[in-house]
């Protein structure tokens, strides 16, 4: 599981708060983390990775904690979708074996024609960085700042 969290530093002010203006923030928490998520999907969808099955855009979601010190927000991926950070941030796979699992032979194409296997030796391969999370999240942090002083002005 792929997890981004953001640093807190506001809480210990955010408690201090009172009630309707902590409401406020947390009512535009929910609202600013949607618009995050949508972002994301959209980056998955082609934007920043080619679209093979939908899974890891599938996969992106979102909590909401209302502590006592605060508001806490989460953007997450499923833990089944393991290849989620090294699309965030790039990396190496070493040089590895697949075997089939459950059939006798691995199947794939070459050049357009179907070919089969025991076994195929995957050499090293480097995955450049393909930021979808942190990406969103630097372009819509001016939004998500004027917001939430919106927010606060609002019910001051």
């Amino acid at each position: 599981m792929f997890d981004l969290s953001v640093k807190d530093t506001a809480s210990a002010a955010l408690a201090a708060l009172p009630k309707r203006i902590a409401a406020a923030i947390a009512a535009k928490a929910g609202v600013l983390a949607a618009a995050l998520q949508a972002k994301i999907q959209q980056k998955l969808s082609g934007d920043v990775l080619q679209i093979k099955s939908g899974a890891l855009a599938g996969s992106i979601g979102v909590a909401i904690d209302e502590l006592s010190s605060g508001v806490a927000v989460r953007l997450f991926t499923s833990p089944d979708v393991r290849y989620a950070a090294i699309h965030e941030f790039g990396g190496t796979i070493p040089p590895h074996e697949i075997v089939p699992d459950k059939a006798k032979a691995l199947a794939f194409l070459v050049a357009g024609k179907q070919a089969f296997a025991a076994r195929v030796n995957l050499p090293a391969m480097t995955i450049p960085e393909r930021s979808y999370m942190r990406s969103s999240l630097a372009e819509m942090a001016e939004q998500i700042r004027d917001e939430f002083a919106a927010a606060v002005i609002e019910v001051e």
